[in-house]
C-alpha cells in the first residue's frame, strides 16, 4: 500500500501548517489559559474546505478524501488540539453520516452548513449513566403522531452548547437494547425543550466547548429521524469507525508536537557544559517519540486509504489499531516531554505541560484504550 501524498494533499497539508502557525499560534496558548472558544477560527477552517474532504461538491465539499482530512487534522491538532477537535463536530462525526445514512432531503439541508462551518455541529451518545455502554443509555424518543418526543441528558458532549445540529441517539424501544436505538438529526437551537451547559471542570483542551443537553419533551418532527427506526446503533458504530480515525489524527499530532518542543528544548538546554541532547538518555527518549509517531502515522494512513478506496468499507480493526496505538503514543510522548523539560515541563507556563494534559483525551474519547483493545481483540479472534 502506497502511502506517499499525491500533489493535492500535500497542498492541503501545507495550507492547514501554514493556517495553524500564522493563525492558531499566535492565540493558542493565551486562549486556552482562559478557557477562550473562538467561532471564527472554525468558521476559517470551514472557508478554506478543511471540513469538505468527504463530503462531495454536491453537497458543499471538495471529496478530497479521508487521507487529505486525517492529514489537515494533523496540522491543525500539532499547534492546538482543541483546535483539531472540529473536524468531528463538521464532518467524521455529524456530516458524514448524514451523508451515508440520510436521505436526499437531509443531506441537502443540513451537510453544506456542517460542511462551511456556517452551521456548528455535534453528536450526543455518552450520558451520566451510559459512556463505553452505550445501551444503557436512558434517553428516550417516543412517537407522538408526526414527531418523536425527546426526554433524558446527554454530558461529556463536544460543542453542546454552540452546536446549531446535533445527531443524538435516544432509545425507541429499550426492550430490544441495541436493537431498540435510533438516531436523529436534532435542530437544538430550535427545538423547544432543550437546554444546553458548558462543562468547565476539564483537566485540557480548554478552548474547545464541552457540555451537557437536557431534553424535556423535545418535540422532533419525525422526517429528522436518520435511517431507520430501531437502527440506531448500527449508526451509531459506523460514525465511530470514522470519529476515532479522527481522534487518531489529534493523537498524532499531538505526538509530533511532543517530540519538536522536546527536541528543540534538548538542544538549547545545557547541563555539565553541553546541550542536553547529547546526553545518551536524551536521544533514547527523543528516538522513541519520534518512531513511535512514525508508526502512529502509518496506521492512521492505512486506515484512512482503506476508507478512500472503499467509502463504505467497516475497517473497525485497523480503525482502532490506529486510534489505540496514536493514543497511548502521544499520552507516552507528552509524558517524555514534560521530563525532558524538567521543572519547565511542570510549570504550567510553558507547552509540555498542556501537551499532556490535552494528550489523556485520546485515551478516553470516542471509545477508551480499553474499548479499542476490545474491538481488536473480537476482530483477531473472529468474533
Amino acid at each position: 500500500m502506497d502511502f506517499e501524498l499525491n500533489e493535492e494533499q500535500k497542498l492541503m497539508q501545507d495550507m492547514a501548517r501554514r493556517f495553524a502557525r500564522e493563525t492558531i499560534a499566535p492565540i493558542s496558548e493565551k486562549d486556552e489559559e482562559e478557557h477562550k472558544f473562538r467561532p471564527e477560527l472554525v468558521r476559517q477552517m470551514g472557508e478554506l474546505g478543511f471540513f469538505g474532504c468527504l463530503i462531495p461538491e454536491e453537497y458543499g465539499g471538495n471529496g478530497a478524501g479521508e487521507v487529505a482530512s486525517v492529514v489537515i487534522t494533523e496540522e491543525i491538532a500539532c499547534v492546538s488540539p482543541s483546535y483539531g477537535l472540529p473536524f468531528n463536530m463538521q464532518a467524521h462525526g455529524t456530516a458524514k453520516t448524514i451523508l451515508r445514512y440520510g436521505n436526499e432531503e437531509q443531506k441537502k439541508k443540513y451537510i453544506p452548513g456542517l460542511a462551511s462551518a456556517e452551521k456548528f455541529g455535534c453528536f450526543a451518545i455518552t450520558e451520566p449513566g451510559a459512556g463505553s455502554d452505550v445501551v444503557s443509555m436512558l434517553t428516550t424518543a417516543v412517537e407522538d403522531g408526526d414527531h418523536f418526543v425527546l426526554n433524558g441528558q446527554k454530558t461529556w458532549i463536544s460543542n453542546a452548547h454552540v452546536a446549531d445540529i446535533g445527531l443524538v441517539y435516544a432509545m425507541t424501544d429499550k426492550s430490544r437494547r441495541h436493537k431498540g436505538m435510533s438516531c436523529f438529526i436534532v435542530d437544538l437551537k430550535e427545538t423547544d425543550g432543550i437546554t444546553t451547559r458548558p462543562i468547565e471542570t476539564k483537566l485540557g483542551l480548554y478552548s474547545a466547548p464541552t457540555g451537557e443537553i437536557f431534553f424535556e419533551d423535545a418535540r422532533v418532527p419525525k422526517e429528522n429521524l436518520l435511517g431507520e427506526v430501531n437502527h440506531g446503533f448500527k449508526i451509531c458504530m459506523s460514525m465511530l469507525d470514522n470519529t476515532r480515525l479522527s481522534c487518531a489524527a489529534r493523537a498524532v499530532g499531538v505526538g509530533r508536537a511532543s517530540f519538536e518542543v522536546a527536541k528543540e528544548y534538548a538542544e538549547d538546554r545545557k547541563q555539565f557544559g553541553k546541550p542536553i541532547i547529547k546526553f545518551p538518555q536524551i536521544r533514547d527518549d527523543l528516538a522513541e517519540m519520534y518512531l513511535e509517531n512514525q508508526a502512529a502515522r502509518l496506521l492512521l494512513w492505512r486506515a484512512a486509504q482503506q476508507k478512500d478506496n472503499d467509502p463504505n468499507v467497516r475497517n473497525s480493526l485497523e480503525v482502532s489499531v490506529a486510534k489505540y496505538f496514536a493514543a497511548e503514543a502521544a499520552v507516552k510522548a507528552a509524558n517524555d516531554c514534560v521530563k525532558i523539560l524538567g521543572s519547565y515541563g511542570f510549570s504550567t507556563e510553558y507547552r509540555a505541560s498542556r501537551l499532556l494534559r490535552d494528550a489523556k483525551s485520546f485515551q478516553i474519547v470516542e471509545g477508551t484504550s480499553n474499548i479499542q483493545k476490545l474491538v481488536i481483540g473480537n476482530n483477531i479472534l473472529g468474533k
